[in-house]
This record gives structure tokens, C-alpha cells and sequence, in this order.
């Protein structure tokens, strides 16, 4: 192969490396930047290690252009000139217009992720129904207890222990302190044996943080029985509000879970 093939044939590695990288620097600040949840686990650790496969055909195109681009420095025409010049204004169009679509892609695999978690956490709860309506009637039936909290606790350890893929859930209910209308939260994962010891468990212990926008959202639930399922995502974070009434009574089934991986691939 002569020294104008070669100088050609590293320049199109050189140049195709160039690019791999740009998209890659792309992708990764929108996925960073954005919280975006798209690829798998092993794909996202085989699409990082991918740079340093960039990096060294970057360096291997650079050595081979220098040693044969210097033989051949005198040899240049006005025709391979022009064909350069045609070929970068096509491959500049092209690079423009890929980045869009790109970014549509990177936001539309993370809307697919989304919904199939939606799906996931929607399932988990309909099965808690479904196979375990017994134990979820027990949890409407809500009284601030040491019985009725502790009851919960072990309803949703059983549940817990079931599916391996069961997301952590909390019970939610509206109760008041001092005529001050609030939202109380039970989970498996919560340390009651407080609860055990006191003679009365402390209601402020399970107070539950929420925003205004939750906040109606429960009020909405609690006063007109509304069957409203509420899903957010963000940043890897799932949550699904999901009420359950029965016999006049009602709670909040609250999941959540958390994914550093999309899953859109599984």
C-alpha cells in the first residue's frame, strides 16, 4: 500500500475517532446532565471503557498520518483538494443533523424506562391486592396502635420476602395531631421497636415529608375518595402513589425504588 493510501486510510480512522468521541462526550453529558435512565448496566460499563478504544485509535491514526503524510507533503493536487473540501461539507451536515437526533433517541429511551417501572411498580401493587387481600384489608382497617403498626410491619415483610424484586413500599394515612390534619407513613424497613416498648407509639415519629403538590394530591385521595394512581420519575427515581379502599376506608400504597441503569434493554 502505498503512502497516499496510508495517509487516507488513517485520516478516515483519525476523523471517524474524532467523531466517536464528540458523540460520546454528547451522550454522556446529556445522560449526566439530564439524569437519564437508557442503558443497562453492563452496557453503560462497556460504553465507558469504550473510550479508551477511541483514545487509542485517536493516537495509532495520528502516528501513521505524520510518518507517511510528510512523504507525500509535495504531492497534493487541486483535485484531492476539492474532493476534501466536498466530502467535510457533507460530513458537517451530517453531524449537525445527528446530534438531534440523538438527543431524541437518549430522552425517548429514558420515557420507555419510565413507563415500563411504571408498569413494574403498578404490578407490584395490583398483586398486593389481588393475592393478599386479606392482609390489605387489614391495613385499611387503620388505628394508630402498637397492634395495627406492628401488624403492618410484618404484612409488608412477608410481602417483601416474596418477591425479590419487591421496591419498598410505605402505607400511607391521614390522621391528625392537635386538630392539624397529616399524613403518617409506615414501612417494612422502620425500626419499630420503639413502637413495642412504648405504651403509646409516638404519631410524630411517623410523620411523612411531602411537597404541596403531594400534599394535594393526598388530600385529593383522603376527602373525595379519589382512585387517581400518581407516577413521577426523576433522576432514577420511581414513585407510585396507589389507593386502596375498602368498606368506606382508605390508604396510600407508596412505592419507591431507585435504578442508577435504565432497563429498557431487559
Amino acid at each position: 500500500m502505498n503512502p497516499k493510501r496510508l495517509v487516507k486510510l488513517s485520516n478516515i480512522i483519525g476523523i471517524t475517532s474524532i467523531i466517536l468521541l464528540v458523540y460520546w462526550v454528547f451522550v454522556f453529558m446529556t445522560v449526566e446532565v439530564f439524569g437519564l435512565k437508557v442503558f443497562k448496566e453492563n452496557i453503560t460499563e462497556t460504553f465507558y471503557m469504550s473510550i479508551l478504544g477511541i483514545l487509542a485509535l485517536m493516537f495509532g491514526a495520528l502516528i501513521i498520518n505524520i510518518m507517511f503524510n510528510l512523504t507525500r507533503i509535495a504531492q497534493k493536487h487541486n483535485s484531492d483538494l476539492e474532493t476534501i473540501k466536498n466530502n467535510r461539507r457533507f460530513g458537517v451536515i451530517m453531524l449537525i443533523i445527528s446530534f438531534p437526533l440523538i438527543f431524541g433517541l437518549l430522552f425517548g429511551g429514558d420515557y420507555l424506562s419510565s413507563k415500563k417501572k411504571e408498569k413494574l411498580l403498578i404490578k407490584s401493587a395490583e398483586s398486593i391486592i389481588n393475592d393478599h387481600s386479606q392482609q390489605a384489608d387489614n391495613l385499611v382497617d387503620y388505628e394508630f396502635s402498637k397492634e395495627w403498626i406492628n401488624e403492618t410491619k410484618d404484612i409488608l415483610l412477608i410481602l417483601s420476602k416474596t418477591d425479590k424484586h419487591f421496591p419498598h413500599v410505605t402505607v400511607i394515612v391521614q390522621d391528625s395531631i392537635q386538630e392539624s390534619e397529616l399524613f403518617l407513613g409506615f414501612r417494612q424497613g422502620y425500626d419499630y421497636l420503639s413502637a413495642k416498648k412504648a405504651v403509646h407509639p409516638i404519631k410524630r415519629n411517623f410523620i411523612i415529608e411531602t411537597t404541596n403538590e403531594e400534599r394535594e394530591y393526598l388530600k385529593d385521595i383522603f376527602h373525595n375518595q379519589s382512585d387517581e394512581i400518581r407516577f413521577s420519575a426523576h433522576d432514577g427515581n420511581y414513585e407510585l402513589y396507589y389507593p386502596y379502599m375498602n368498606k368506606g376506608k382508605i390508604i396510600v400504597l407508596f412505592f419507591s425504588d431507585y435504578r442508577r441503569y435504565g432497563k429498557i434493554g431487559s
